[in-house]
C-alpha cells in the first residue's frame, strides 16, 4: 500500500492507508524518529459502550476503543497563509462510520483537527440519539524510541540531534504518553486526544519533529499560527533568569524602602502579592478584591506605585490565587454562589426545615469529606457544616450546623440538588471554582483590572485548586486569566503545571519554604533534583521560594549569607533564578542584611552578564560541594570552592578556601558583633572586602583580636590545618 505523505521543511511524515504511522523522518539528520517496536493506529475513536445493535449484541457492553484501519485523502488545498490543508477520511474496525480529519502541513509542524463524522443512515436505525456516540477521539498516536531526554510536561522526546513532540494546540486537548519496557529497550507511545465533555471538534493536536537546536523555532511557528501564548519566545527572554524580590506588603507608604532593598540586592524583578493591594485575612476574603485603605483612589494609586517601581529599573509582577474563593468572601456569605465547585452532588430525599439538624439525601454519602474544616454542604445558597453521615438507608448527614459561615438559613424542598463544597486543603480558608461556569472569568476580570495598571509578569498561585480533570482545568483556569492580561506577560510562573500551561508558564514549581537548619539539604533534594528534569522540557524552574528568618533566638543562625550563596550558585548552575520572600521589619533588624543582599547582587550580576562558563556550571552542579563568588579588580568575578569549618564560638560562622596561593577564610558574627580572638600568626591580613585595604586589628603575639560583625576576609601564609585549628579554638566576646 502506498502511504500518505506529509512533508514540510524539517521532516517527512508517512501514514499508511491502513492508518498506521510508518515514518517520521528528520531530513537534516537523516534519522528515522519512529520506534519499530509497535504498530500504532494514528487515529482511533472511543465510545462509552457499543450502540449499534449488531455490535452491541456481539461484543461486551463496556468502554470500547475502535482503532482506525483505513485512511484516504478526500481533498487538498493550500490556504492564503501558505499552509497545505489535507482532508482525510478514516474508517474504523467495527464502528460503522468515518471520521473527517483536517491535516495542516505547515513549514515546521503538522496539525490535526477532527472536523466531523460521516454516518450512514442505517448505522443506528430507530435510535433517538446524537450519532455517532463518540466519547473521545485520538487525533494522533506515535511510538517513539527512548532518547536521552523525555520532557513529561511538554510531551517531547529529544537528544542532541532530534526532538519530536506531540502537543495540545488547545487547552482542551489531552496530550499524554505511556512508557513501554521491552527486552530490546524502552519506547513511549505519545497520544493527543479530544473528549466530548470538553469538545471534540476543531481542536488541534500538533506534531513537531525538528533538529533539537531549532525545536523552539518550530514551536514558535506553531504558537504564532495557532494563536497560542508565546511559550517559545518567553523562554528566550532575558528576564527569565532574573531573580525576584517578593513582598506581601508593599504600599505607597513603604514602596521606596522596598525599592532600596531590592536595588541593594541587585533584583531586576519585584513580585507583589495581591495582599499588597487588597484586604485579606489568610485566604478567607479571596475573590472580593476590596482595596486596602492605603489606596483611596484605587487603581490610580496602584498605577502610581507600580510606575515608581518601573522607574527604578525594576520590572513589577503580580502574584495571585486565581482559583481560590475565600469562605468569608461575598461569594460564600451570606449566600453561597451556585458557581462554587462541589466535589459530590446529592439530592434531598425529604423537605428540610430551618431547624433540621440532619440533612436527608437519596445518594450514599460513603467517601464524603471528613477532614476538619472540609465537612461543608451547599444547598440553595446555605452552607451547612456536618459532623458525619449514616452508612445505610435512609442516608443522612448528621450533627449539622445550619447557616455555616454566616449564610442565611433556609428551608429546602425535597428534590433540591446540592453537594459537598470543594474546600481548599490549604487551611480550609477558601474553596474552589466550578470551572464549567462563568465564575473563573469573573475573577479573571478582577485580577486583570489590577494587573493592567502596569505589571509585566505574574505568578499563578494555588493552581492545583481546579478540580478534576486536573490536566485540563489547571491550565485552562490559568489561560482564562492570561488572556485578559494586557500587555501579555513577559513570562509567568505557577504553583502547578499541566500540559497546555507550557505555553504560558515559562517556569515555576518554586518549592515552599525551607527553614535555615535544613535549607541546603532541601535545595539538594528538591530544586537541584528537578532542574535537570525541567531542562528536558526546554524550561527552567525557580529555586525559591525562600523565607527570611532573623537570627535572634535561633540556634541555626536564621538566614545567613552562606545559605544564599549555596542556593543561588546551585540555581545559576542550571540558568535558574531564585525568589526571596521579604519583610521590611526583618530586613531592618537583621544584623547581616548588607552581606546577604551583597550575595544576591553578585549572583544577579553574573546571571545578567551570562558570565558563567559551561565548565563552571558543571562544577556548580555538584551539590556535595559549596562555592563562593568573589569580586576582584581583574576579571570582575572569581568562583572558588569553599567549605565550612568548625568554630569554637557558635556565634561565628567561617569558611575556608584557597586563593592566589594563600589559605583564606571568610567569617562573620551571626547575631550581632564582638571581638574575635584567633590564635594566628601576625602575618595574617584581614579585610572588609576580598581585595580591600587591611583592617586594623590588635595583635598579641600569635593572637589576633578582630572586631567582627559584617563578613570579613582573612588570608595568611599559615598552613591550612593551622588556620582551621585557629577558628576551632577562637572565642568571641
Amino acid at each position: 500500500m502506498n502511504p500518505i505523505v506529509f512533508e514540510n521543511e524539517l521532516c517527512v511524515l508517512k501514514i499508511g492507508e491502513d492508518a498506521i504511522a510508518k515514518s517520521v523522518f528528520l531530513k537534516s539528520a537523516g534519522r528515522e524518529c519512529l520506534s519499530p517496536a509497535e504498530y500504532v493506529p494514528f487515529f482511533s475513536v472511543e465510545q462509552p459502550r457499543p450502540f449499534n445493535n449488531e455490535i452491541k449484541l456481539a461484543h461486551p457492553n463496556r468502554r470500547t476503543v475502535y482503532p482506525a484501519c483505513r485512511l484516504r485523502v478526500e481533498s487538498e488545498v493550500t490556504g492564503p497563509d501558505g499552509i497545505r490543508r489535507i482532508t482525510l477520511a478514516a474508517g474504523f474496525r467495527l464502528a460503522p462510520y468515518e471520521a473527517l480529519i483536517e491535516a495542516d502541513v505547515a513549514p515546521r509542524y503538522f496539525a490535526f483537527r477532527l472536523k466531523g463524522f460521516r454516518v450512514p443512515p442505517e448505522a443506528y436505525p430507530g435510535l433517538k440519539m446524537d450519532t455517532p456516540p463518540v466519547s473521545a477521539f485520538t487525533l494522533a498516536a506515535l511510538p517513539l524510541p527512548a532518547l536521552d531526554c523525555f520532557g513529561e510536561w511538554l510531551n517531547v522526546s529529544h537528544d542532541a540531534v532530534s526532538s519530536v513532540a506531540l502537543i495540545a494546540g488547545d487547552p482542551t486537548v489531552w496530550a499524554e504518553n505511556e512508557a513501554h519496557d521491552t527486552p530490546s529497550g524502552t519506547y513511549r507511545v505519545l497520544t493527543a486526544k479530544v473528549r466530548k465533555e470538553t469538545g471534540l471538534y476543531d481542536r488541534p493536536a500538533v506534531l513537531l519533529a525538528a533538529p533539537t537546536d531549532s525545536f523552539l523555532d518550530a514551536m514558535d511557528d506553531a504558537e504564532r499560527d495557532l494563536g497560542l501564548p508565546p511559550g517559545a519566545a518567553s523562554r528566550r527572554s532575558n528576564a527569565l533568569n532574573a531573580s525576584t524580590y517578593w513582598t506581601a506588603d508593599c504600599t505607597p507608604a513603604n514602596v521606596d524602602e522596598h525599592i532600596r532593598f531590592a536595588k541593594e540586592g541587585g533584583f531586576r524583578l519585584m513580585l507583589l502579592y495581591y495582599t499588597s493591594f487588597f484586604r485579606e485575612r489568610g485566604y478567607t476574603l479571596n475573590g472580593n478584591y476590596d482595596w486596602r485603605d492605603e489606596y483611596p483612589r484605587g487603581k490610580e494609586d496602584a498605577r502610581a506605585m507600580v510606575e515608581k517601581i518601573r522607574a527604578a529599573g525594576i520590572t513589577p509582577g503580580l502574584h495571585f490565587l486565581q482559583t481560590h474563593i475565600g469562605l468569608s468572601s461575598r461569594y460564600c456569605t451570606p449566600t453561597a454562589d451556585a458557581r462554587l465547585n462541589l466535589t459530590r452532588r446529592f439530592t434531598l430525599s425529604e423537605e428540610v426545615g430551618p431547624d433540621a439538624g440532619e440533612i436527608p439525601v437519596d445518594e450514599d454519602p460513603a467517601g464524603s469529606a471528613l477532614a476538619d474544616g472540609t465537612r461543608i454542604l451547599s444547598f440553595g445558597g446555605e452552607l451547612i457544616a456536618y459532623g458525619g453521615f449514616t452508612s445505610e438507608r435512609p442516608f443522612r448527614f448528621t450533627g449539622c450546623e445550619r447557616g455555616h459561615r454566616g449564610t442565611v438559613v433556609r428551608s429546602h424542598p425535597k428534590g433540591e440538588r446540592g453537594g459537598i463544597l470543594d474546600v481548599s486543603e490549604f487551611g480550609a480558608m477558601s474553596c474552589y471554582i466550578d470551572q464549567n461556569t462563568s465564575l473563573q472569568d469573573e475573577i479573571a476580570d478582577k485580577i486583570a483590572d489590577l494587573y493592567n495598571v502596569g505589571f509585566r509578569f505574574c505568578y499563578f498561585d494555588g493552581s492545583e485548586g481546579a478540580g478534576p480533570p486536573y490536566e485540563i482545568w489547571i491550565p485552562l483556569a490559568q489561560y482564562r486569566v492570561w488572556k485578559k492580561l494586557s500587555p501579555a506577560p513577559l513570562f509567568t510562573e505557577g504553583a502547578a503545571k499541566a500540559h497546555f500551561s507550557w505555553h504560558h508558564l515559562s517556569g515555576g514549581n518554586a518549592f515552599d519554604i525551607f527553614p535555615p537548619d535544613i535549607f541546603k539539604d532541601m535545595i539538594r533534594k528538591y530544586p537541584a533534583e528537578e532542574a535537570p528534569r525541567m531542562r528536558q522540557d526546554f524550561t527552567r524552574l525557580d529555586f525559591g521560594w525562600w523565607g527570611f528568618w532573623l537570627p535572634e533566638g535561633r540556634k541555626d543562625g536564621g538566614t545567613q549569607a552562606d545559605l544564599v550563596e549555596f542556593g543561588s550558585s546551585r540555581a545559576a548552575a542550571w540558568d535558574c533564578p531564585v525568589t526571596i520572600q521579604t519583610n521590611l521589619a526583618g530586613f531592618r533588624a537583621h544584623p547581616r542584611i548588607r552581606d546577604i543582599l551583597a550575595v544576591f547582587r553578585r549572583w544577579e550580576e553574573v546571571r545578567a552578564a551570562k558570565w558563567l562558563t559551561g565548565e563552571q556550571k558543571e562544577m556548580l552542579r555538584d551539590t556535595g560541594r559549596e562555592h563562593i563568588l568573589l569580586k576582584n579588580g581583574e576579571s570582575g568575578f572569581e568562583l572558588l570552592p569553599y567549605e565550612q569549618i568548625p568554630t569554637g564560638d557558635p556565634s561565628i560562622r567561617a569558611f575556608f578556601f584557597r586563593r592566589r596561593g594563600k589559605n583564606c577564610a571568610v567569617f562573620w558574627h551571626l547575631y550581632g558583633e564582638g571581638i574575635l580572638d584567633l590564635p594566628l600568626p601576625s602575618d595574617c591580613a584581614v579585610t572588609r572586602t576580598e581585595d580591600g585595604d587591611p583592617l586594623p586589628v590588635e595583635r598579641d603575639g600569635n593572637r589576633l583580636r578582630i572586631p567582627v560583625g559584617d563578613r570579613l576576609w582573612l588570608s595568611t601564609e599559615a598552613g591550612e590545618e593551622e588556620l582551621r585549628l585557629a577558628f576551632a579554638e577562637g572565642t568571641c566576646g
